[in-house]
């Protein structure tokens, strides 16, 4: 997870090592030592929410961004370029199960899930068998009567040693009883329903939606999913792609973006880059992959939510060809080869190694040559300072 030129390992005096699935409070940490050793902070306005952006009418190669502070100050302030990057982890989208607004339970998404207390003896249902209905069912399982999984990849009925958990096809209808039917005619009385269904890209300050349009989760029309080809380079955006190594593609977008606003790197002409966005949307299109899947970032082979797809399309999708392209793109270092192959142990772990894939690992020779490339990275900068 972590950036290139700073590495995911303990810093002195913070305690015990960083584990190998750190939670968000280690998370939080690293990012706050990023933060400091790069003098981040001094460049944000904290508790200030951005109302609209957009051109200014003498010049649209100009953006107006009005603000509004915690304290109640307004402000409007004019720049040359706009880059985009309020993350798509904060809107939830919500599952669609007819006759819901008639069900008398609770509802919740994951993005409000904190302890499983609120379940104690009862029956709940989880929408989503990815990584957060996965963890939020066994968390609940612990305490609940009965937890009922809705998956559209149903593999059993049962649910590893947990007694209390079942796994069913999706929802077919919610009725007003209280009861949920489920496509294979399955019926639960349930008290509570987690919806555990990802998120929606979210750009409320963008007030004309002339610049990008969010259409089923796809945010379009966009070059190599960051440039808006009529508004670039005014306006670009980072961090769309989902399911891949996040905090490095934040990276490498990052350095893509400021090779072209320094003028070091040169984008194609408008006309070239719809071209190519066009031709990437009707290759999707001709594959069979929805529109919901434009900004997914990882090798459809080694997914089991993209189990139906060739083993072609790898070249559509591929977060590797992907880095690789932008790297070359503004003359930058792509993806390490530690770091992908450990991408991918861990990946294939998550999917496939059961409950136990956090903690019982048998990559001691990949981690030490890991640890080998802090070290001289360390060394260099040494140096260099």
């Amino acid at each position: 997870m972590g950036y290139s030129d700073f590495p995911f390992v303990t810093r002195s005096g913070k305690g015990d090592p960083i584990r190998r699935y750190p939670d968000h409070r280690e998370v939080l940490m690293y990012l706050q030592d990023f933060a400091k050793e790069f003098k981040i902070e001094e460049m944000i306005r904290f508790d200030t929410e951005v109302l609209c952006v957009e051109p200014t009418p003498e010049n649209n190669r100009k953006w107006s961004v009005q603000f509004k502070s915690s304290s109640g100050v307004s402000g409007e302030e004019i720049f040359d370029a706009v880059v985009v990057c309020n993350g798509h982890f904060t809107e939830p989208r919500l599952a669609h199960i007819p006759g819901i607004e008639s069900w008398p339970g609770k509802q919740i998404h994951s993005h409000n899930y904190r302890i499983p207390d609120l379940f104690k003896d009862q029956v709940v249902i989880v929408i989503g068998s990815q990584a957060s209905g996965n963890d939020i069912s066994k968390d609940i399982a612990t305490i609940a009567k009965e937890v009922h999984i809705s998956s559209k990849a149903v593999a059993s009925d049962s649910y590893g040693c947990y007694d209390n958990l079942r796994i069913h096809p999706t929802i077919y209808r919610a009725r007003e009883d209280g009861s949920v039917v489920f496509r294979n005619g399955k019926v639960v009385f349930a008290d509570a329903i987690v919806h555990c269904t990802g998120y929606k890209y979210h750009f409320p300050f963008l007030k004309n939606n002339s610049y990008v349009t969010v259409e089923d989760n796809r945010v379009g029309p966009l070059y190599k999913h960051v440039f808006p080809p009529a508004f670039a380079p005014g306006i670009s955006f980072i961090g769309l792609p989902f399911m891949g190594l996040q905090f490095f593609m934040f990276e490498i977008q990052s350095k893509w973006v400021a090779s072209v606003l320094s003028g070091r790197v040169k984008l194609p002409t408008e006309d070239k880059m719809m071209e190519e966005a066009i031709a990437f949307y009707t290759k999707l299109e001709d594959l069979g992959i929805p529109k919901r899947y434009t900004h997914f970032l990882t090798d459809p082979r080694g997914n089991p939510m993209l189990g139906t797809f060739k083993p072609e399309d790898a070249v559509v999708i591929s977060q590797s060809v992907y880095f690789n392209w932008i790297a070359k793109q503004c003359g930058c270092t792509s993806i390490e080869r530690w770091r992908e192959r450990l991408y991918n142990v861990a990946i294939k772990k998550i999917f496939f190694g059961g409950d136990s894939y956090r903690d019982q690992w048998d990559d001691d020779q990949l981690i030490e040559e890991v640890y080998g490339e802090f070290a001289k990275l360390k060394s260099n900068q040494d140096c260099s300072s």
